[in-house]
């Protein structure tokens, strides 16, 4: 075994240089390559170590090709966010070919974020800080990027804004290996650097409160986490377990292992997609290795014979139907079998080395796994870096010459601020359910429930006690009961989160209560969001609570107040923003409309004087309700409304939802949205009559708002070229002590009768 690697290790000292005009992806670079060479350089001075004389040649030359191979990636972080290219030139660098590409400016989270332990390895070892030092900014920017509601990561970002382009969350493809990064470079690193786990238990305790439905591990968007995206899955999520078990979640690793293993008892593999009904929804499979992954470390943690059966299983399946000549050949099609002219580096690198860990009985291995740990290509990184030595040579020289492809800019060019998490870590306790995994007999339990024939997000995970009873007649510590649950009220949804309740927003406008087990804080509390389910369960068979049912405040209203007026009032039904100024149970705003240029609203609006104190008109659409806010409000409107792009929906018949924001709390204007069959009502109005006064707000403050705010109201029916500086948007006060007089002056006569026509319309059509 060893003469085959030191000879592997001389071809490669031979042959292998880096000096080459190709363009090359950072991200595959630096985990098979860079990775690779410090896997072997790492287990090169160990053998050294442990069975001298071996490599007793050894100058540690794999070392120096992935400090040159490093070194050549650089310039890949000459970004404004610090983030790196997606690719680079390994003779010549970025050039502005590159760098102003279209396809260049993106990157995935994943790609921009699974650096750090190779990076920061590599600095211990040649003492040149800046790779940890660039990795480091990189992961902390992408942190700071995360939504701050949900704490939730999309999928592709900018690299010179950070702006998202593709929000989906999830744990597959795009996003996968950057969380494994947090969690590892807590291990890998050390106390010193608890930002780290501090993040991981930030994201992990949203993954498992939004993206895991029943076993499946969905998609969802960043900024409205209860709202699916896709039903499928992609084979990347299946290291998932394994990190669970790093981590001390292995109820939830043994879970979401077997419905893996259902997909691949169905297909012999797993596919690049599959549904959540365990069905194939991409056809290939490259013979990845994360679900071999997930297995050894399962089988490593409980040593349950279940997971040799699977490894078993694997096996069998790879002789059978990836076997030829020479070598193991990657399937397009695993439902026919068929093969492609393909075998990744991956296939090699960890997909045969976690079998053959699976199955090496050896007491006492060449090697002490336990001292190292796996990078995301399943290379080995020393634990302790004490034990290796640092170069002298590259840390001389990196003290004595100046790295041109490392000037990039210097520390305070970019200016993060951590917030330390005030959550108490739940990886820092005792995992409670420790004995109970000392006995097969559980886990098969839990096995067992996963094998239904179920849909993945419709099957009901477990409980870990079956004493369910107690927990009902224990008033020693009193909860929440369902007859009791209003979801307007913020500490009953906090007190429903403690027990793994998730709340979900149905297409139907409809809410739905999902409990998940092990995303409660504590095992108390998972039982009591048991019985609490139970309770709501029982409450539902006899009455339609859940119908009234409403996540945010009531709906508002928009109403056009005409002059003269009509024979029929109108009244639109909008729903709200969950950022900005809210109109609930206050005086409402009147105004004449605008329409916006441009009407997307993405940008800077055109001729924003003609916005200034009016309700701004946008569309709907290419990018988030929040920006369109802020333009809005910059061009000094004072409200805005965003007409829907769906023709079929009307507010008597569509689910009316409210519209997000990105977590930033920066717009001081009421937002609404407006289906698109009541919004061309309201633009034809408005081409009727051009100096329309409209009301925004909650109806039953219509009248209330008219006499608080007639000064204003004076300036409106006047030509709308006309101005006042009479009121100021938000102060009530000021027009309640400035006003001499409360009768209604002559010119609002009109509108005053207008209004009660409306308020009488309204009360009659409730009635009715």
């Amino acid at each position: 075994m060893f003469d085959e690697f030191e000879h592997a290790v001389r071809r490669v000292i031979q042959h292998v240089s880096f000096d080459r005009d190709v363009i090359v992806s950072v991200f595959e670079t630096n985990i098979r390559m860079v990775g690779g060479l410090l896997g072997g350089h790492i287990s090169a001075k160990y053998i050294h170590l442990h069975y001298s004389p071996r490599l007793s040649w050894y100058r540690d030359e794999l070392l120096s090709l992935a400090h040159d191979l490093a070194l050549r990636l650089l310039p890949a972080f000459n970004t404004t966010s610090g983030l790196p290219l997606p690719r680079v030139n390994l003779r010549y660098g970025v050039d502005l070919t590159l760098l102003k590409s279209d396809s260049e400016r993106f990157t995935c989270t994943a790609c921009a974020g699974t650096l750090i332990l190779e990076w920061a390895t590599l600095s211990r070892l040649t003492g040149n800080y800046l790779f940890e030092q660039y990795a480091d900014r990189a992961m902390s920017y992408l942190w700071d990027r995360r939504h701050r509601k949900s704490n939730l990561m999309g999928t592709i970002l900018n690299v010179h804004s950070g702006d998202w382009i593709v929000r989906e969350s999830g744990i597959g493809a795009g996003i996968d290996s950057y969380y494994e990064y947090l969690f590892k470079a807590y291990v890998l690193l050390g106390e010193k650097n608890n930002d780290y786990l501090s993040r991981f238990e930030e994201h992990y305790s949203s993954i498992m409160s939004y993206v895991q439905r029943g076993v499946a591990m969905v998609t969802v968007q960043m900024h409205q986490p209860y709202r699916l995206v896709k039903k499928h899955m992609d084979a990347l999520l299946a290291f998932w377990p394994g990190l669970q078990v790093l981590t001390g979640d292995l109820k939830s690793a043994v879970e979401l292992h077997e419905m893996l293993y259902k997909v691949v008892q169905k297909h012999k593999f797993l596919p690049e997609a599959f549904t959540t009904d365990y069905r194939v929804h991409w056809k290939s499979h490259p013979l990845r290795p994360e679900f071999v992954e997930s297995t050894y470390f399962l089988y490593k943690a409980t040593g349950d014979p279940h997971y040799l059966e699977v490894g078993q299983t694997i096996i069998n399946n790879l002789e059978k139907h990836a076997r030829v000549p020479c070598g193991y050949a990657a399937l397009s099609d695993v439902s026919t079998g068929q093969k492609e002219d393909r075998m990744d580096s991956f296939v090699l690198a960890e997909t045969f080395k976690y079998l053959y860990l699976l199955f090496d009985s050896t007491p006492h291995r060449f090697i002490d796994i336990d001292q190292f740990i796996f990078t995301t290509e399943a290379h080995l990184l020393p634990l302790n870096f004490l034990s290796f030595d640092i170069n002298d040579t590259l840390k001389n020289e990196f003290n004595k010459m100046t790295l041109k492809s490392a000037q990039i800019y210097e520390q305070n060019n970019i200016s993060i601020s951590i917030k330390q998490t005030k959550r108490t870590a739940k990886m820092n306790q005792c995992p409670a359910m420790d004995d109970q995994f000392k006995s097969h007999q559980y886990k098969e339990k839990l096995r067992q429930n996963i094998r239904g024939d179920q849909d993945m997000t419709e099957t009901i995970i477990t409980s870990t006690s079956n004493n369910i009873e107690k927990k009902k007649n224990n008033t020693s510590n009193p909860r929440l009961i369902a007859m009791e649950f209003s979801p307007d009220n913020s500490q009953h949804l906090s007190e429903i989160t403690k027990m793994g309740i998730q709340v979900q927003l149905l297409n139907d406008g409809q809410v739905q209560l999902v409990h998940i087990s092990s995303s409660a804080e504590s095992i108390d509390d998972a039982e009591n969001g048991i019985v609490f389910m139970q309770e709501m369960i029982e409450l539902m068979k006899h009455t339609n609570t859940m119908d009234n049912f409403q996540i945010y405040p009531s709906l508002l209203s928009v109403i056009p107040l005409m002059i003269p007026s009509l024979d029929k009032s109108m009244e639109f039904i909008v729903s709200t923003a969950q950022f900005g100024k809210q109109l609930h149970k206050t005086q409402g705003i009147f105004a004449q409309l605008y329409v916006a240029q441009p009407f997307s609203g993405c940008s800077e609006l055109l001729s924003s004087h003609y916005l200034s104190f009016r309700i701004g008109i946008v569309g709907r659409g290419d990018c988030m309700f929040v920006e369109k806010a802020r333009h809005l409000e910059n061009a000094q409107a004072i409200a805005g409304i965003v007409i829907d792009n769906n023709l079929s929906l009307k507010s008597s018949t569509g689910a009316i939802f409210s519209m997000s924001g990105d977590g930033n709390n920066n717009v001081n204007i009421p937002l609404v949205l407006m289906f698109k069959d009541e919004a061309f009502q309201l633009i034809n109005l408005l081409l009727k009559q051009p100096k329309l006064i409209l009301y925004m707000g909650d109806e039953s403050y219509l009248m209330d708002s008219f006499y608080q705010q007639m000064d204003y109201l004076s300036t409106l029916i006047e030509p709308f070229y006309q101005t006042t500086d009479k009121w100021i948007y938000g102060q009530w006060e000021f027009l309640k002590t400035n006003t001499q007089c409360s009768a209604v002056p002559k010119n609002l006569k009109e509108l005053e009768l207008t209004i009660k026509q409306q308020i009488e319309n309204s009360i009659e059509t409730g009635e009715q």
